[in-house]
């Protein structure tokens, strides 16, 4: 990594108010070359809840100041009612965050140190919320680099997957939302504001997860701010970047097929992270370097063969064993003009090979699933799956023969079953993984299918018991060569704990292998050959934030514990955000959080999904604590749940809030 400490042009930072239309005002911090006023820039945006004063700081600092001293103003906004800025906030991409996002556009534009011309950038929620605004087309927005991020908010984010609720995010990220909306602005920043600010925030609160619950399969509400409804909405130049390891990586596949307007796709091996973060797996790229000439082109109208480059880079990983973490990825980097690519041929693998071909049941223990590893890898030591062997054994596996030669895939491979299931509602889980000589079992790609959303995610149709049928499950996007002399194994289960949240009756399946396949978007052998090799600079940033790091209390980040005795499996999860740290400004951030998931193995309604928060804040004669809970239980009717915040101002209690809901199960 190469920190940057001098730019093109000398940089300033200043914090500012942004009016809203309903005179609401949102916090902004800008940096900007200090002689803007007299050599207008454009302006670059990233507008986020996660709090610009203290959580995002330090990666702020990476790659703001390193905008603004090529000729950039980079803003970060805080959303209304979050960090700094006044209001309340109810949801995630609510129409009037979207407003909000657009105001801020326009008056970023008229500015007397901005040209006019807006790009927008972020990774997860500002990737998102970059997408759904380009999608209302302000006039001075005319370019994005969305990372990490999701085109579908119902099928393809932290709630729903396959048609099924996410165990796993459906609890645990609304208890992380619950924990981040109670916090106080900082009088820092506000003034005496503060404490009125923050009441306003603590009576206006509501447990997202209770409107993501009332939405259990695919309406109006999910429709919303979901940019794969009407690509041709986006008229903004995107630049789309993912990586195999990330929940969103299949959005950049999907923007690079459906966007009608200037696109560009990148898929490298990592986590949820920026890829020029030092954080693993890499390796990591120049991905300041690569989102500047974006921005040059398009806000600058510089020449700089921004556009002459592949429609898709893509990273082919090549087979490891087993592991929580690589620093290094090992693979190739290739590249396609179209998408889909001929690049790719679609061959069909026969699940059934000789005496396997009879019918057989698939009824999976309820804690399969304990090995899956972490929903949202952020580069910590215990994100990736683990060897599948125990997962292997949970599930009942398909084994190709050893292959004869490098089998290299591109894309979303899909499994077709030929199947019954003996409930009106069953969910089938699929895994592709990677068979050494030696057993051990590398998890490729994998996908969920919730039988009763197998006729479209905007209705629920019950399965009727002995009527098999041929249901298609679509895997997650992989780059990925399977060696030869390796076995491709395709494991199915019934379960797939805690991501997906268990069905009520504990279903079993019938598959007819021989009618059920495996489809691969195998890359054609030669066809790289003669194309130009992909090549990114080295990565460099903006000096980092001298921030000092707390020790804080050691405690393993996943922790798998089984009761023999009871049958029952608890997932310990510690999410590893960032725990404690000092800011140069004098502010003591600390936070503690744990989340739990348990299950008995022959129940499925045993599941329990849960969070403890606790966060304290403090500065010379100001000193707040925020204490949350969340915990997601459920009958064969209901979801059942029970949240709470305590805020504690100096130890005095500012607010408690309880709140319990029980909501029918549909879809779920």
């Amino acid at each position: 990594m190469k920190y940057r400490e001098e730019f093109p042009r000398d940089v300033e930072m200043r914090e500012m108010w942004i009016p809203m239309r309903d005179g609401t005002r949102l916090h902004a911090r800008v940096w900007l070359p200090t002689d803007a006023v007299e050599e207008p820039v454009p302006a670059l945006l990233e507008y986020l809840p996660y709090r610009k004063g203290d959580w995002t700081a330090p990666r702020d600092a990476e790659r703001h100041p390193y905008y603004a001293g090529h000729g950039y103003a980079s803003v970060r906004v805080d959303l209304r009612g979050a960090g700094n800025s006044e209001g309340v906030m109810l949801d995630e991409y609510s129409p009037q965050e979207l407003e909000d996002g657009v105001a801020v556009i326009e008056w970023l534009a008229a500015q007397p140190w901005c040209t006019g011309s807006v790009g927008m950038f972020g990774i997860s929620w500002g990737g998102f919320n970059s997408l759904q605004i380009a999608a209302l087309r302000p006039e001075a927005l005319k370019a994005v680099v969305t990372v990490c991020s999701t085109d579908d908010r119902y099928d393809n984010d932290v709630h729903y997957t396959g048609g099924s609720v996410l165990g796993i995010d459906m609890a645990g990220w609304s208890g992380t939302m619950l924990a981040f909306t109670s916090r106080p602005p900082d009088p820092a920043a506000v003034g005496e504001d503060w404490l009125p600010m923050w009441k306003q925030r603590l009576d206006a609160l509501e447990p997202f997860v209770h409107t993501w619950l009332d939405h259990q399969a695919r309406d109006g509400y999910w429709r919303h701010g979901s940019v794969c409804e009407d690509y041709s909405a986006v008229q903004a130049a995107v630049l789309a970047v993912g990586g195999w390891a990330d929940p969103y990586r299949d959005t950049v596949l999907r923007l690079a097929e459906n966007l009608p307007g200037p696109v560009r796709g990148i898929l490298g091996p990592w986590a949820h992270q920026y890829p020029d973060r030092p954080l693993e797996p890499g390796p990591q790229i120049g991905f300041l370097q690569e989102t500047l000439r974006w921005w040059d082109h398009w806000l600058k109208g510089a020449d700089n063969g921004a556009m002459d480059t592949p429609l898709l880079r893509s990273y082919i990983q090549e087979p490891v064993p087993p592991a929580t973490a690589y620093a290094v990825r090992e693979g190739r980097w290739v590249s396609d003009d179209a998408w889909p690519s001929p690049s790719t041929e679609w061959t069909e693998r026969a699940l059934g090979r000789g005496d396997d071909a009879g019918p057989v049941v698939v009824r999976s223990p309820q804690h399969t699933g304990v090995d899956a590893g972490r929903f949202f890898p952020y580069g910590n030591a215990t994100d990736l799956p683990p060897d599948q062997r125990e997962e292997d054994g949970r599930s009942t596996c398909f084994d190709s023969a050893p292959l004869e030669r490098r089998t290299e895939i591109l894309g979303r491979a899909r499994v077709r079953l030929r199947l019954d299931c003996d409930r009106p509602k069953g969910t089938v889980v699929v895994r592709v993984c990677d068979v050494a000589p030696d057993g051990s079992s590398t998890l490729v790609t994998r996908g969920v299918l919730n039988l009763s959303s197998r006729q479209g995610r905007d209705r629920v149709v019950p399965w009727d018991p002995g009527t098999p049928e041929d249901v298609e499950v679509e895997l997650t996007g992989t780059g990925y060569a399977f060696p030869e002399g390796h076995r491709i194994r395709v494991a199915v289960s019934t379960a797939y704990w805690p991501w997906v949240w268990p069905q009520p009756d504990g279903e079993a399946l019938t598959v007819w292998p021989a009618r059920s396949a495996l489809l691969l978007p195998e890359r054609r052998g030669g066809f790289d050959e003669g194309r130009a090799a992909v090549e990114f600079d080295e990565p460099e940033q903006a000096a980092p934030l001298p921030v000092v790091l707390g020790e804080g209390e050691r405690r393993p980040e996943r922790l798998v514990t089984h009761d023999v005795g009871t049958g029952e499996w608890v997932l310990d999860v510690d999410p590893n955000y960032g725990g404690s740290r000092t800011y140069p400004d004098g502010l003591v951030y600390t936070e503690k959080a744990r989340e739990y998931y348990r299950i008995r193995v022959d129940d499925p309604l045993s599941a329990v999904a849960g969070s403890r928060w606790e966060i304290r804040m403090q500065r010379e004669g100001w000193d707040i604590t925020v204490r949350t809970s969340s915990e997601l239980t459920a009958t064969a009717e209901h979801f059942i749940v029970q949240s709470a915040v305590e805020a504690v101002s100096g130890g005095d209690t500012v607010a408690t809030r309880e709140w319990r809901r029980e909501i029918p199960r549909t879809a779920g």
